[in-house]
């Protein structure tokens, strides 16, 4: 059995006001602080645009914010780097948050763990998918998780604190047109030129995946590379992650 012992939240709160990213938040500081072991959290915080830091420096970030307001969508700052990007009912955010001493030297390594951890998932449920940067994603980086080099299935960030570290992520799992009518003009409010058709969902990979199934093979494949413990949120976490909660909001 793996010495390395993570444990697995399976618990996501409403987002409109920030306070499942104020349990990220809240997660983070408590792993990072020993409060915490090392946990991955599967959540589903509803219909949302989670914001960057370079996209709140934007003149238009106001009027970006209302584009994702008219579409039905909040919008949240998200805890991790990178540009706008899009969680809704058929999407899986995933937060993985591990204690580590210099959590700048372990940047890359972090990604690629990750990054295999989704690919392993998804082959799990008979979707073949690779790593890598597609010309035109949204939110862009080198380590996205695509299929066929063709759309996006899935983004990775990371936000780092003194003693832990934050990688967190999106997996689409169905209703990718839902991502690209929302981001279509808020990325153009933005002026971020991005490529709509590079949206994806698994569903467009595989017929009759669910998020549940996805769920189940993500802790699977969690499973492989340690030992997982089932767990819940402590009511500490909670409290603090409803105190930091307004600081997410947009």
């Amino acid at each position: 059995m793996p010495e390395r012992t993570i444990a697995v939240i399976r618990q996501g709160y409403d987002d409109s006001e920030g306070l499942d990213t104020g349990v990220s938040d809240a997660l983070l500081r408590r792993v990072g602080d020993g409060s915490l072991p090392e946990t991955f959290r599967i959540s589903a915080p509803g219909r949302v645009v989670a914001f960057g830091r370079q996209d709140r420096v934007s003149p238009e970030f106001g009027h970006a914010t209302e584009l994702a307001r008219r579409h039905g969508f909040a919008p949240v700052i998200r805890l991790p780097g990178g540009r706008a990007a899009v969680f809704h009912e058929q999407t899986i955010s995933f937060s993985w948050t591990m204690p580590d001493p210099d959590p700048v030297r372990g940047i890359r390594h972090r990604f690629a763990e990750t990054g295999a951890l989704v690919t392993a998932a998804l082959a799990r449920i008979g979707i073949t998918a690779s790593v890598g940067e597609i010309p035109g994603e949204y939110c862009p980086g080198e380590f996205s998780v695509n299929h066929d080099g063709s759309i996006k299935l899935a983004g990775i960030g990371q936000r780092l604190t003194k003693g832990a570290v934050h990688v967190g992520g999106v997996l689409v799992v169905g209703d990718a047109a839902s991502i690209r009518e929302v981001l279509v003009p808020v990325y153009g409010a933005l002026d971020i030129e991005w490529d709509p058709s590079t949206v994806g969902a698994l569903d467009d990979v595989l017929s009759g995946v669910d998020v549940s199934t996805t769920a189940d093979a993500l802790i699977d494949a969690l499973a492989g590379v340690a030992t997982v413990m089932q767990s819940t949120l402590d009511a500490e976490t909670l409290d603090l992650a409803e105190t930091l909660a307004p600081a997410h909001t947009a």
